[in-house]
């Protein structure tokens, strides 16, 4: 276990998954003084999670998103988390592992098993149903789920979804974290992509198919969605910032759920994700940003 950035001792959040969404997080608890507990399977990916945290941070303070007044929390990092979860009582355990079924409820089994029992267990997810994780824990009425957009810590609301087992004390935990993180939540009830995924993954998905079908250009796309729609970054910049190969999982859960047709990811999608083009995270989406990386 290895301190990471310093700073004040607080109350103890624990984030399982270090990849885009739990960085993100990571990043915005930090920048509103609560300290965090990073957990994943290997060092190397918690010392890159390092490196891309310092970075959001650094970038938190120059969009004037850092707290001001409150001293930056304290993050550790480990790849224990049994021991973590078992010998404290954090304020909660968030999960942001992939948006994988199988690998979320094996995580919340196994944090469930050792966690305290009172602890809220948040799911971060942007599509699968909260009721279905519940089913792999031995207290539904700690679990609840989170859908923070990306970058959490520019993106000032936050749905919240409550499955039909979780207790009002964990929605109120929830809530009240969100608030100490200066956010807002909206709480929607549980179901296949909650509201935004629900409506933002589909169209996403059929500006994508107006592409492969050479109705129009990436950048065309992009261009009328935000100058004609008023689209802030426009739907294929969107899929690039998600994570293609995370809208992709999104959009098979949504058309397993729902039989929307609109849900099944478009051939270009899959060659996307074939090809390990994932968008920013891969340095290659849509659009290219190796040089951002380097």
């Amino acid at each position: 276990m290895t301190a990471a950035v310093a700073g004040k001792a607080d109350d103890q959040l624990v984030i399982i998954g270090a990849g885009v969404m739990g960085t993100g997080i990571t990043a915005l608890a930090l920048a509103h003084g609560v300290s965090v507990t990073l957990v994943d399977l290997t060092q190397d990916v918690l010392e890159q999670a390092t490196a891309n945290i310092t970075r959001h941070l650094r970038m938190a303070k120059l969009m004037g998103a850092h707290q001001e007044g409150v001293p930056t929390g304290r993050l550790i990092t480990t790849t224990a988390l049994s021991d973590v979860v078992s010998r404290t009582r954090p304020v909660a355990v968030i999960e942001a592992v992939t948006e994988d079924i199988t690998v979320k409820t094996e995580v919340l089994a196994r944090v469930s098993a050792n966690v305290l029992d009172g602890t809220p267990l948040i799911s971060n997810t942007s599509s699968i149903p909260i009721d279905e994780l519940a089913d792999s824990v031995p207290r539904p009425a700690d679990l609840l789920g989170t859908h923070f957009m990306n970058p959490p810590y520019l993106i000032t609301t936050v749905e919240v979804i409550p499955g039909r087992r979780t207790g009002t004390d964990a929605l109120a935990a929830a809530k009240a974290l969100l608030g100490r993180l200066c956010r807002t939540p909206i709480v929607v009830s549980d179901a296949p992509g909650f509201v935004t995924s629900r409506l933002l993954h589909p169209m996403i998905n059929d500006a994508v198919r107006l592409v492969q079908e050479g109705v129009a250009s990436v950048d065309d796309v992009d261009a009328l969605m935000q100058g004609c729609l008023g689209h802030p970054t426009g739907p294929l910049r969107t899929a690039d910032l998600i994570g293609i190969d995370n809208l992709v999982d999104s959009l098979w859960v949504l058309h397993k759920r729902t039989g929307d047709e609109r849900s099944r990811p478009c051939e270009l999608l899959l060659a996307k994700v074939r090809d390990g083009h994932y968008g920013r995270k891969s340095g290659r989406g849509f659009y290219n940003y190796e040089e951002a990386l380097a």
